[in-house]
């Protein structure tokens, strides 16, 4: 199964593509906007989620995004001219790590993309080339709540724990001025969204020559969360501003 396909799918009733209520994305948003006026960059921004909400909710606010998928980039395109936003709205068809841009963004945006960079602190060190001076980082990653298992780390790959993941952004040049640990809840809320969504799509669509595959998917990612990695990974996001002096 096309992997776009099954993302778009996955995240019907879950379009932040991460753990996350509407309550915290609002409040995220808000906190990293101080300016009324302010350009936004998400570097890895899919269907473009994050920007097409805080354009709806500042329309004094531009935004780019930058994402290599044409599919997404579409049904971003599509959205904006829904909610009326797309002459704020700027999409660069590219590799995030290699975006250019002539003019400097107020917050820059990647959550749950660090995987594109090669990890967190080179995630931040892409921030750090397109941020205005006193602008913020909305950067947002997983971390470990307890050690976890081998097969933990094979599904979702290497991380640290929470002390950890912060000392190592204070010591790359970067001060926390605001936070969110996602609760159980949404944690859980975002799994049963994901394969929920996509075990009912399969079911719905039984003549699709992906359904049987997308069923079997939903099953084995539903198995993954529930008995390799419920009880340790965790995920947070966090408003950084550049360290004085640094």
């Amino acid at each position: 199964m096309n992997r776009e396909r099954m993302s778009h799918i996955a995240h019907a009733r879950h379009p932040v593509k991460a753990p996350l209520d509407d309550a915290a994305v609002r409040e995220l948003l808000e906190r990293g906007t101080a300016r009324r006026d302010a350009r936004v960059l998400d570097l890895g921004c899919g269907e473009g989620e994050w920007l097409l909400r805080a354009l709806a909710a500042d329309p004094g606010l531009r935004a780019e995004g930058v994402d290599i998928s044409e599919d997404a980039l579409v049904r971003a395109r599509e959205a904006a001219a829904r909610l009326g936003v797309q002459d704020r709205l700027t999409l660069h068809r590219q590799e995030a790590a290699a975006f250019a841009s002539p003019h400097p963004f107020d917050l820059i945006l990647s959550v749950g993309a660090a995987h594109a960079f090669g990890g967190l602190l080179p995630t931040l060190g892409a921030a750090r080339r397109h941020l205005a001076p006193g602008g913020h980082v909305l950067i947002g990653d997983g971390f470990w709540e307890k050690d976890p298992s081998p097969e933990a780390v094979a599904i979702l790959g290497e991380f640290e724990d929470l002390d950890t993941t912060l000392d190592r952004v204070a010591a790359d040049g970067w001060t926390p001025v605001h936070g969110h640990i996602s609760s159980r809840r949404e944690l859980d809320a975002y799994e049963w969204a994901c394969w929920g969504s996509l075990a009912g799509w399969a079911l719905d669509h039984p003549e699709d020559p992906d359904s049987s595959e997308a069923l079997a998917l939903a099953a084995v990612r539903r198995e993954e969360w529930l008995r390799t990695y419920r009880d340790s990974f965790g995920f947070v996001c966090l408003v950084l501003r550049r360290t004085s002096g640094r």
